[in-house]
């Protein structure tokens, strides 16, 4: 063997360790995750447990037991009663549940109410939430006149162009909202506001007047009106929206759309304990 073959060989061989080593350590990630699902699911069985007993259902030494239960109460999601030295679930997973739980109760307790407006409009009415950097339909309603109607449920749709997007991003807090006006915002049309200090003054119509409205800044031929959602608290949790061509949806109509879809908004809110 020459010796540009031995070195061919010797490289091919680092190539193959490396990659069964990237193998090894991805596997032992996923192992990981799992382990420390199991330990929230065993204190949310047990209601609380020591080191020893939550490695014997996991099969694991005390060592790896503890360093697991380590990192779930550095994220808040167990703490350790410290008169009797056991865990059990924190915080942290009442703040995820309470997440999603919003989410299910606004989509549950809008399903009537945005039936009844897909119905007395006509239009797709829809209700999202805040996403990250986008808003996400979570409930959809179709009236009579948009059987063609695109499927907006489960989509992720920009804040700065669409009608919901400006609702959820208006609430925000000034951090968080200057936080996202300071990404780059892209133009998806003619009419999408892509300049920062343009949309502040937008979104500061929309707190005032209770909606938003968009024609064309999505998708040529689209408009719609969104209003807030607000929880117990007053917090904005959601928009309810309706949408639909601009031939049906003109600029004429919109104003009288918008004023229908905030005492949808406004009914909502009741339902989800605002206004008690």
């Amino acid at each position: 063997m020459t010796r540009t073959q031995k070195q061919s060989g010797q490289e091919e061989n680092r190539r193959e360790s490396g990659a069964k080593a990237s193998g090894r350590g991805a596997a032992s990630a996923v192992q990981s995750v799992d382990r420390a699902v199991s330990v929230l699911e065993i204190l949310a069985r047990h209601g609380e447990a020591g080191v020893t007993e939550i490695a014997d259902e996991l099969d694991v030494h005390k060592s790896t037991a503890f360093r697991l239960l380590g990192v779930l109460e550095n994220r808040g999601l167990v703490a350790q009663a410290k008169d009797r030295g056991k865990y059990y679930l924190g915080a942290g997973v009442l703040r995820l549940a309470g997440a999603a739980a919003v989410r299910l109760d606004v989509s549950q307790e809008g399903v009537p109410i945005c039936r009844e407006l897909a119905d007395e409009l006509g239009e797709t009415v829809n209700i999202a939430v805040l996403d990250d950097d986008a808003a996400v339909n979570i409930m959809q309603a179709r009236g009579t006149a948009s059987v063609t109607a695109q499927n907006w449920l489960g989509r992720r749709t920009p804040l700065h162009a669409t009608a919901s997007g400006k609702v959820l991003l208006a609430h925000l807090p000034p951090t968080l909202r200057e936080g996202l006006l300071a990404r780059p915002l892209h133009r998806f049309t003619e009419r999408t506001a892509t300049v920062a200090s343009m949309l502040r003054g937008e979104l500061d119509a929309v707190v005032q007047q209770g909606y938003a409205i968009t024609v064309e800044e999505l998708e040529i031929g689209l408009a719609a009106a969104a209003s807030p959602v607000r929880a117990h608290d007053g917090k904005v949790i959601a928009s309810l929206s309706v949408s639909g061509p601009v031939y049906r949806l003109t600029e004429e109509r919109l104003p009288e759309l918008a004023k229908r879809t905030e005492a949808a908004a406004v009914e909502l809110s009741r339902r989800m304990g605002y206004g008690f």
